[in-house]
């Protein structure tokens, strides 16, 4: 996906263009970062995980056996049902594809992350599926990164406070760095 990101960036912006991503969108947005920095002005990653389950979910056995069918399902299921090309006798393979997805991706290390030069926000639900500290290892593994953690909020962070979580990406995305004025992590940088 992170080859057709840049494809599209290319065949419509035709140069930089920031990037929004939720869950594996952020992940997307984060390998476009690393790929094509010619073409990230800024990247915010919400809910993302740069390391597969375990080491990255907060209840990673909820992946192990989903059912397609179950009642945890049913709201996917519809939505993909309503939008989907290859119909709603597809869903099963798309939900062990996603289980398998999630049990061995993405495989990035902090040293991967530290070479995005693009200014991040990393955003997440303070109850969110990505454990705290996966986020805080990610926030603190990319250089030029900030942190927003949404109160209240699950994974489903942008669909349950959406006023939000636009306020804070539409800030990030319009705004300068302000000076702030008791820095620790970004001592000695310049806005």
């Amino acid at each position: 996906m992170a080859d057709d990101t840049v494809a599209f960036i290319e065949a419509v912006a035709g140069g930089p263009a920031h990037l929004v991503g939720w869950s594996d969108g952020g992940i997307v947005a984060l390998l476009v970062a690393l790929a094509r920095p010619d073409l990230v002005r800024k990247v915010v990653a919400i809910g993302a995980n740069f390391r597969p389950a375990p080491e990255s979910l907060a209840a990673p056995a909820m992946f192990e056996d989903l059912d397609p069918d179950g009642p945890g399902m049913a709201a996917f299921r519809e939505s993909y049902a309503a939008v989907s090309p290859d119909g709603r006798d597809h869903w099963p393979v798309v939900v062990g594809r996603m289980a398998e997805m999630i049990t061995t991706r993405p495989t990035l290390t902090t040293d991967d992350l530290a070479r995005i030069t693009a200014p991040a926000l990393v955003l997440v639900g303070d109850d969110d599926l990505v454990t705290l500290e996966h986020t805080i290892a990610l926030y603190r593994a990319i250089p030029r990164s900030e942190l927003a953690v949404v109160p209240g909020t699950s994974h489903a962070l942008p669909l349950e406070k959406p006023a939000q979580v636009n306020r804070i990406v539409l800030d990030f995305l319009a705004g300068e760095p302000v000076p702030t004025m008791l820095p620790i992590r970004r001592a000695g940088e310049t806005p």
